[in-house]
């Protein structure tokens, strides 16, 4: 499918009918995508999905599990402020056990788990920006050359 497919298939749906649709588009690279397709009468509403805060993870707490407080908030709610988690994941997490203490204790276990993983991810991209830099910087071609021819 070609950008201009797309835009057309779009535009075709406005004027196929004479009712109002609501078309959800979703992207975790908003900047990303071609400015055409962001335009007004594409794309009216943008809506800013967060990672979940402490306050949304209490919201979930007493939709999910039926409760306002419980010891483990704390934790979790330190976790919640440095993990970066959606509420899809941690409302998925809450459901996985009908007492409410195992369901927390699973997530705190789950949100150890993402933190890691956001760790390691990190210190990845900081590894390969560094390899990157290190292979474009000026006075390196010699050295770049060395690597080139022994790989």
């Amino acid at each position: 499918v070609t950008l201009s497919g797309f835009l057309n298939f779009i535009d075709g749906l406005w004027s196929s009918c004479g009712d109002e649709r609501i078309i959800i588009f979703t992207t975790n690279h908003k900047d990303k995508l071609d400015p055409a397709l962001l335009r007004p009468g594409r794309m009216d509403v943008h809506i800013h999905m967060s990672y979940c805060t402490p306050c949304g993870f209490k919201l979930l707490a007493s939709n999910y599990l039926g409760i306002q407080q419980h010891e483990l908030f704390g934790g979790i709610e330190e976790l919640i402020r440095t993990v970066e988690a959606t509420p899809a994941e941690v409302a998925e997490q809450l459901l996985k056990y009908d007492e409410p203490g195992a369901a927390l204790s699973g997530l705190i276990g789950f949100l150890h788990v993402k933190e890691n993983e956001n760790n390691e991810a990190k210190a990845k991209k900081i590894k390969q920006e560094s390899i990157e830099k290190e292979v474009s910087e000026p006075g390196n071609e010699s050295e770049n050359e060395e690597k080139e021819g022994t790989s």
